[in-house]
């Protein structure tokens, strides 16, 4: 998923080469991303209009058009942004180009047509499906540490999953949530109310010091190529089963909920808990280290989602009858 270092990169390249260019035609070969919530109902009514300006607010691109129209895009986990001369090779899954103004084509391309485009009046921004609920933006001046901790205190689950779902800061997703937390020593699967006063503070730092030193090394290996997601630098996220860049110690993966979570056993020390049974993440894990076949279990690995969902408990009942009895080869009672 893109996030807010890589999608700084699009709008700086996309406000130096667009902005100000005419849209002269629209194709819509796979117009199953694009959400026209406009009078007109149809991509042709961009024709003719003007890239005025171009945000990100969050994990999300606006091209502001002229006449009072909003393009925004959500990429997210596969959905990338491309610029190209016209009438060169397009990626098999494009879903729009806009061809402008000096034979440039702006295009969407997505592999597994996760993310959305809309297509909406300025003054219904609000109305558009995960930005309307967004917090501020990472990078945001006006982001003090009084305002994330008290964004931060209306949240109770996994400090992970409240780092990505963007409600007390957007811009952040799975692989810098990772990154953050490594660099503030936390545990990702902490709740948030375990945390204390520094260790909050520490997490804040982090925001300030990792995103935007990431952004400058994104803009270095992206250049105008804005559908690539340069993340060699990264530090944690992806490099599971090589060695911490801190410690030496390597690095766990963990599977849950379809997104792997990278982090340091060492560096950001904690348990996993489970109905009331505390498991120290260096006792019952699993090796998911790059080149094994599946998860092996050792001293001091992570733990897969198979193993973690093997330790709940079992449900016992009455048996089942009929149907659901015979699908599993059983005699009903």
């Amino acid at each position: 998923m893109p996030e807010a270092p890589e999608l700084e990169g699009v709008r700086e390249v996309l406000a130096r080469r667009v902005q100000g260019r005419m849209i002269e035609e629209v194709l819509a070969p796979r117009a199953l991303v694009l959400r026209c919530l406009v009078p007109e109902g149809t991509p042709e009514v961009l024709v003719g209009r003007r890239i005025e300006a171009v945000e990100r607010v969050g994990k999300f691109i606006l091209l502001h058009l002229s006449g009072g129209l909003v393009l925004a895009v959500n990429p997210m986990l596969t959905g990338r942004l491309q610029l190209a001369p016209a009438g060169s090779r397009r990626p098999l899954k494009t879903f729009l180009i806009l061809r402008l103004a000096g034979q440039m084509e702006l295009r969407y391309y997505d592999e597994k047509t996760m993310g959305m485009i809309y297509l909406v009046e300025a003054d219904r921004l609000g109305g558009i499906p995960r930005l309307r609920d967004q917090g501020p933006d990472a990078f945001d001046p006006s982001l003090t540490l009084e305002t994330f901790r008290e964004r931060l205190r209306r949240h109770y689950g996994e400090i992970k999953g409240i780092l990505t779902a963007g409600e007390v800061v957007a811009g952040i997703g799975n692989a810098y949530a990772d990154e953050l937390l490594f660099e503030a020593g936390i545990y990702p699967f902490r709740r948030r109310r375990d945390l204390n006063e520094e260790e909050v503070a520490a997490l804040f730092t982090a925001i300030r010091a990792v995103l935007p030193a990431a952004r400058d090394l994104v803009r270095q290996r992206m250049g105008d190529q804005i559908h690539l997601k340069p993340r060699d630098f990264l530090k944690v996220h992806g490099k599971g089963g090589e060695p911490c860049p801190r410690c030496g110690e390597r690095i766990a993966a963990i599977t849950a909920n379809q997104r792997v979570t990278n982090f340091c056993r060492r560096c950001q020390p904690g348990v996993l808990v489970q109905k009331g049974r505390r498991l120290s993440s260096r006792a019952r894990t699993a090796d998911t280290s790059a080149g094994e076949q599946g998860p092996r279990p050792v001293q001091g690995g992570p733990l897969s989602w198979a193993e973690w969902q093997s330790l709940r408990p079992r449900r016992t009942g009455r048996p089942q009858r009929g149907r659901a009895a015979r699908g599993r080869g059983e005699k009903p009672a």
